[in-house]
This record gives structure tokens, C-alpha cells and sequence, in this order.
């Protein structure tokens, strides 16, 4: 976890623990034997106060600097309305206080975000691993000495020097050297693959036993590794159709969501008599209950946790888009070795033709092969 995730988790746990203390304490009848009534009730108002700005400063805070700059109607906004409302429930004395139900919502929410915060870092790292395919420098001749720089400084034409167990820092031709180049990172091939001069190399692989002389034939921009490396980056951005929709849908049904609650708690009331605080309840409810932050979130959220769950396996998503086009895949062809298998096969079973026994059909068989 980072530090501000485990702040968050420490002001969560501190929360519901004051807010289960107090539960304790009320259902006990110490509030009511201390201040009486209605002072129990008011009392009670002061100590779910504490456990709801301990869990929750943070979203309220956030509502009201998103009012101010025009971005009002978020999933924050809409908790700390919600909130508000059933606190201020405790102005209507004949009704049934609410503050214990406003101090919960706001810390399922908080434990909502702090997992929400995890999934996302986590998948983050997963493809900030994968990042670590970039080479980190070059090897050039300068002067009789070899010498580092940054990929970046190299032109196509350009000589380099890869050493063994270095990363190849640009796509180019083997000018001299023989050795073998692990492709794993870039191809999935799981054998190393034999170069000699002439050949053309990849940047991200890897040299395993000789050292090599390469001439660069594109700018480090322009190399595999690179292009590779913006398609993860970018990844996120490239929404899938579902993503576009949610999107859309969001900006459109949260202010009508806002606007039929305020009208569900106004117009009762002020129109056909209805009692204020039974429908200022009825729309702080129906506010909270149709408050689409869960659809929001999770939909781009899933699609984030696939991309970074695939790059952990070592698999390059090029966006939500292709992960979505994947849920109707039917049939999918491998070609390679080392994908969906490692290359070491095994006899199972031994099928003699007549005559023939097993022995001289092993030794036929291996006579074969050498």
C-alpha cells in the first residue's frame, strides 16, 4: 500500500471503531440516562459527528472545491448531499434520527475508494513492470572507450555495442559478432534465437553470449520497444464502446438524479402538505440509492484491473477496446512454441503394428530422430 492508501486505512479502522463504540453506548441507554430526551438525540448527533469527518473530510472537502470550480456533481458531491441530509434529519425531532445510517455510508464509501485506490495501483505497477523491457542506455566507441549515453542521442547509421546480458537499445543490422538473442519480452519465443552479422535485431531483446556490433537503422522514437511501450502507456485512453457509453450516460442521468430528488423532498411538502421530514428523507434516499458512482467507476475500473492484471501474466493489452473485442473471441490460434507449451514433449503411448514390438519400435523410432 502507499502511504496515503494506509492513512486511509487507519482513519477507516479508527472510525469504525469510535462509530461501534458509540452504537454500544446508545443501544445501552447512557445516552438517554446522561442528557435525558431529546438531549440523548442531539448528543448523539455530536458523537456520530466524529467517526463520519474522521472517514469522510477528505470527500466533503473535495465536494465543495469541485462546486466551486463547476464540477459539482460527482460521486462526492453526491455522498456528502446524502450525508448532510441525514444528518440534518435531526432538525425534524419527531422523526427518527438518521445519523448513524449518514456516518456508515460515508465509511462504506471511504472502504469503497480505499479498494478502489489499491486495484488501481496495483495494476499500475503491474504494467510499470512491464515498462522495465526499455533499455536504459547505449554503448558507443568514442575516442578508443566505451562509453554509455541515452538511447535517445542515437540516428539511424549509427553504431552501438551491445555487451552480453544487456538489452538491445534500437532496432538495427549485426555488423559483427555472433550470439544468442532472447526474444521472450517482445516475441513469447522461449528458445534464444542465433544472430550473426547481417541479421536484423529488435530493441528490448536481450544478448546472452557474444558481444555485438549494431548499426541503428530508426530512431530510438521509432524502435519496437518504444512503440510497445506508448501502446501500454496509452492503453487506458483507447475506451472500449461500454467505457463511451458510461461516459455519456453519466453526465446526463446524474443531474436528472439531483434534480427528482430535490423536486421528491420540495415539492410534497410545499404543495400537498406533506410532512418535510419524511420527504426530505424519501429524497435523500432516493438519492443515494440512485447515485450511479458504482456504475461509473466500476466499468473503467474493470477494464484498468484487466489491463494490469494481463500485463503481470506478461500479456500487452493495447487498450480496453481489445479487451472488450476479446469477450467474443470463439477461436484463437497459437503458432508458436513456448505459448502454449515449452517445448519438451514426452512419449505417451506406444501403438505397435503387427509384428512389431515395442522395443524395436523404440529403437526404429530413435534411429529415426538421430
Amino acid at each position: 500500500m502507499s502511504p496515503k492508501q494506509k492513512r486511509l486505512l487507519t482513519r477507516i479502522i479508527v472510525a469504525v471503531v469510535i462509530f461501534f463504540a458509540i452504537i454500544i453506548v446508545e443501544e445501552a441507554g447512557l445516552l438517554r440516562a446522561a442528557f435525558g430526551s431529546p438531549g440523548d438525540v442531539y448528543a448523539e448527533f455530536a458523537l456520530f459527528l466524529i467517526p463520519y469527518l474522521i472517514a469522510g473530510y477528505d470527500v466533503i472537502a473535495s465536494a465543495f472545491r469541485n462546486l466551486f470550480r463547476g464540477h459539482a456533481l460527482d460521486e462526492d458531491f453526491l455522498m456528502t448531499v446524502a450525508t448532510f441530509g441525514a444528518f440534518a434529519l435531526v432538525l425534524f425531532p419527531h422523526t427518527e434520527p438518521h445519523m448513524a445510517e449518514g456516518a456508515a455510508v460515508m465509511l462504506f464509501f471511504q472502504v469503497g475508494e480505499l479498494f478502489q485506490s489499491y486495484a488501481v495501483d496495483k495494476s499500475r505497477k503491474s504494467i510499470a513492470d512491464m515498462m522495465d523491457i526499455a533499455p536504459e542506455f547505449a554503448n558507443v566507441m568514442e575516442e578508443g572507450k566505451l562509453k554509455q549515453v541515452d538511447p535517445f542521442e542515437l540516428a539511424p547509421d549509427d553504431e552501438f555495442i551491445v555487451m552480453p546480458g544487456e538489452r538491445i537499445p534500437l532496432d538495427g543490422v549485426i555488423l559483427t559478432g555472433d550470439s544468442q538473442i532472447d526474444t521472450a519480452a517482445l516475441t513469447g519465443e522461449s528458445v534464444p534465437r542465433t544472430a550473426r552479422p547481417g541479421d536484423e535485431v529488435i530493441s528490448g531483446c536481450v544478448n546472452l553470449t557474444g558481444k555485438l556490433t549494431v548499426r541503428a537503422t530508426k530512431p530510438f522514437e521509432d524502435s519496437t520497444v518504444s512503440r510497445i511501450l506508448e501502446l501500454v502507456e496509452n492503453a487506458a485512453e483507447k475506451k472500449a464502446r461500454t467505457e463511451n457509453f458510461i461516459t455519456r450516460f453519466a453526465r446526463v442521468y446524474t443531474p436528472i438524479v439531483v434534480g427528482v430528488a430535490a423536486v421528491l423532498a420540495i415539492v410534497p411538502p410545499l404543495l400537498f402538505g406533506g410532512d418535510w421530514a419524511d420527504w426530505v428523507l424519501r429524497g435523500l434516499t432516493f438519492l443515494v440509492v440512485s447515485c450511479p458512482c458504482a456504475l461509473v467507476i466500476s466499468v473503467p475500473l474493470s477494464f484498468f484491473g484487466g489491463i494490469g492484471g494481463a500485463s503481470r501474466l506478461g500479456i500487452l493489452v493495447k487498450g480496453s477496446n481489445y479487451l472488450e473485442a476479446l469477450g467474443s473471441t470463439e477461436v484463437v490460434v497459437f503458432d508458436k512454441t513456448g505459448t502454449l507449451t515449452d517445448g519438451t514433449f514426452a512419449v505417451t503411448e506406444l501403438a505397435c503394428a503387427p509384428g512389431v514390438t515395442e522395443a524395436e519400435l523404440v529403437a526404429t523410432a530413435a534411429a529415426a530422430e538421430a
